[in-house]
């Protein structure tokens, strides 16, 4: 039975069958919580923080335009709650969008003209018109759409995945995060990249523009690497003999960080150095993707490092609240992120990673229908809207060139298969092989899941 065991272990995953029992921590047990056949391998989740306008982007309104400057009828609003920031308006003019629209592909999907380039691949996204969420602000919204719950502290879906599936690569983590250097907008919290109450390996690894891609991670003046390995062999004796002594399994995931670290120091420089991509890889995702840290690099970046079998890539680009100025600031954003989100899903494609990568773009909720201050002719403002927003998906077992869920004329309540945040969590394990009622960490006596209490999968968009 010890010897079938062993052999079976090595032909499952021959780097635990022989590797030492700190990179046997890192690299748990085989796709613990694979509960069925999975369509993915990888998630590249693009997320928009703000909450890019659904109106002036993929949901276009004829009706809006027709009554621009009109007030939000009651029928519509219906009572629903509103911010802080435009409770104490007397006056809610319907603005209609400016931007055009179109048909694009042989689907017909209705895009903006701020998006030249993703109207081009409209074939290859699946969208989602009915996303609707329960905050209202920036922070809970994001939260609530990165964790499962709109108060801090629970695991990130990019940790639950870590923790159930385990890695890939025993040189890279299993959950990576990249952020659009330079930006401003609502601030990022690493705890949206953090294990909440899961071992602390789980937690995602942000990699920088720059010299050191990871805080930390080069030896100091005088260290050379024998040098640090010696050292850490030295310390993971001392934390066994710790561990031994007070059972806190803490220390073994301290000591995993460690060895990964050691095993980092040669897999990130090469990675993170993207020198050696033909120019015409550098033109496909434009001219920013040769400036380390801006949003056409990272996604050049989240191409490499899904070639590397990283199983979680989540790319973090600010900038999208726009109370005021929208139509001149959702322009810029719209110039900086279309070419290289659209390049990502081309070069996913012409690699056939695609067939087994899933991609995803959006934001933490959508913006009203109506002006937050005044509405001119070429200027309004958008405030926050929970009750409907979109986002679009890309790859692995999720049909091509359709538009999931519909919205009222005006886009402010959904009409249509309504998607709940803890919906479209639940499809996005459903699509990694994970049942995610069964995905569960026991913790100060409950046991918990990344979709809490409810979630169903939204079959009508999966192949």
């Amino acid at each position: 039975m010890g010897l079938g065991s062993l052999g079976l272990a090595a032909l499952i995953n021959p780097s635990q069958a022989v590797g030492s029992p700190s990179e046997s921590r890192q690299v748990p047990a085989t796709d613990q919580f694979l509960h069925f056949a999975p369509k993915a391998k990888r998630v590249i989740y693009l997320f928009q923080s703000g909450a890019p306008s659904q109106i002036d982007l993929f949901d276009p309104k004829p009706l809006l335009r027709k009554l621009n400057a009109q007030e939000l009828p009651d029928s519509v609003r219906q009572g629903q709650r509103l911010t802080g920031m435009t409770a104490g308006q007397t006056s809610f003019p319907l603005a209609g969008s400016i931007f055009d629209f179109k048909q694009f592909g042989q689907s017909g999907t209705w895009m903006s003209e701020l998006l030249p380039h993703q109207s081009q691949i409209v074939d290859e996204l699946s969208f989602v018109h009915s996303m609707h969420t329960e905050a209202i602000n920036h922070d809970p919204a994001a939260t609530f759409i990165q964790t499962g719950s709109q108060l801090p502290g629970r695991p990130c879906i990019g940790s639950w995945i870590d923790y159930g599936l385990g890695s890939d690569n025993e040189n890279l983590p299993a959950f990576i995060v990249l952020v659009t250097k330079n930006k401003g907008g609502q601030p990022l919290y690493s705890r949206l990249w953090g294990n909440g109450f899961l071992p602390s390996q789980h937690q995602g690894v942000q990699f920088r523009a720059g010299k050191d891609p990871v805080l930390y991670l080069t030896n100091p003046p005088g260290i050379d690497r024998e040098d640090r390995r010696q050292q850490l062999g030295w310390l993971k004796e001392m934390q066994e003999a710790q561990f031994d002594a007070v059972g806190d399994p803490e220390i073994e995931a301290r000591i995993s960080q460690y060895e990964m670290a050691f095993r980092m120091q040669s897999s990130v420089p090469e990675i993170t150095d993207t020198s050696s991509e033909p120019d015409h890889i550098y033109d496909l995702y434009g001219p920013d993707s040769r400036n380390p840290g801006t949003y056409s690099a990272n996604c050049l970046l989240a191409r490499r490092l899904a070639e590397k079998g990283v199983k979680f890539i989540q790319l973090y680009h600010r900038g999208w609240d726009q109370h005021d100025q929208l139509p001149k600031n959702i322009r810029k954003q719209c110039i900086e992120t279309d070419q290289a989100s659209a390049a990502l899903i081309l070069d996913l494609k012409q690699r056939g990673l695609l067939d087994d990568t899933l991609v995803i773009w959006g934001g933490e909720f959508g913006r009203t229908n109506y002006s937050q201050g005044k509405l001119t002719v070429d200027n309004y403002g958008r405030d926050h809207h929970p009750k409907c927003f979109s986002l679009w998906m890309a790859g692995a077992g999720v049909k091509k060139g359709i538009s999931y869920g519909r919205t009222d004329d005006f886009s402010y309540n959904i009409v249509e298969n309504p998607v709940h945040v803890h919906d479209f969590q639940a499809t996005l394990l459903h699509l990694l092989g994970i049942d995610h009622e069964r995905l569960t960490y026991k913790f100060q006596g409950r046991r918990y899941r990344l979709t809490d209490v409810h979630g169903k999968i939204v079959k009508d968009i999966l192949t």
